[in-house]
């Protein structure tokens, strides 16, 4: 009887080995034959719309509240922030840099100057959508750029959407003298342009630094290894 037990107990050993052993070989050759499979074949790409219906319509809100802007959509944050490549910048990328504000609105220099998220009402966003805007917010909060959050359903009128992204300045307060502009009567001869002007010296000139935006949305660009977070510290 324990020689039946022992030879049964060993049978099963075996088969569960070979089950085993197969089971490793069919993911390798699915693995291996998702790598030849060529991208276009494989995935065929089709064209569609880069905003939503809300989008759209927040888009030709800000638009007509703010003309003379440079507006983009869609646009990862990886593109418009810089952030120190001493830890992983894949993972960066992994928690936020590939998320995309919805609406940028930028300088004719395409200087970011404030976000617009467009979100559903609050009841209709999930937990984790919550929780990247909390995040989203909080990276563009210390970066010093404003973050505005507008309801898909609840879209704020051009006036408002002026005053939300371009506010006024306070008006003076009541008895505070407000001086006169005065008139320059000076009479300023002509002179020709820098553009005529071929021997002129301009290393006086004052000169506009342009920044230039991060060199790639993706880590191809950074030579940045993988960072392990220390014990006891979590995501926030």
């Amino acid at each position: 009887m324990e020689l039946w037990l022992i030879v049964a107990i060993v049978v099963v050993a075996a088969l569960g080995l070979l089950w085993l052993r197969q089971r490793g070989s069919r993911k390798t050759d699915t693995r291996g034959s998702d790598a030849r499979i060529d991208t276009v074949a494989g995935w065929p790409p089709t064209a569609t719309r880069v905003l939503t219906s809300a989008e759209r319509l927040g888009y030709n809100i800000l638009s007509r509240a703010v003309p003379g802007y440079m507006i983009l959509a869609q646009v990862p944050l990886a593109r418009f922030l810089k952030v120190p490549t001493r830890h992983s910048y894949a993972e960066w990328l992994r928690r936020l840099g590939n998320q995309c504000a919805d609406l940028v609105l930028c300088d004719m220099s395409s200087e970011v100057l404030a976000v617009i998220t467009i979100q559903p009402p609050a009841e209709k966003l999930s937990e984790r959508g919550r929780k990247r805007q909390q995040r989203m917010a909080r990276v563009l909060r210390s970066a010093g750029i404003p973050m505005h959050v507008w309801i898909e359903n609840a879209l704020p009128s051009t006036e408002a959407a002026r005053e939300m992204v371009m506010p006024r300045k306070p008006a003076p307060e009541a008895g505070t003298p407000v001086p006169e502009p005065i008139a320059d009567t000076r009479v300023r001869p002509s002179r020709p342009t820098p553009l005529d002007e071929p021997g002129r010296d301009s290393s006086g000139d004052e000169m506009i630094e342009v920044r230039e935006p991060p060199p790639s949305t993706w880590f191809d660009d950074f030579n940045s290894g993988p960072a392990p977070l220390q014990q006891g510290k979590r995501e926030r």
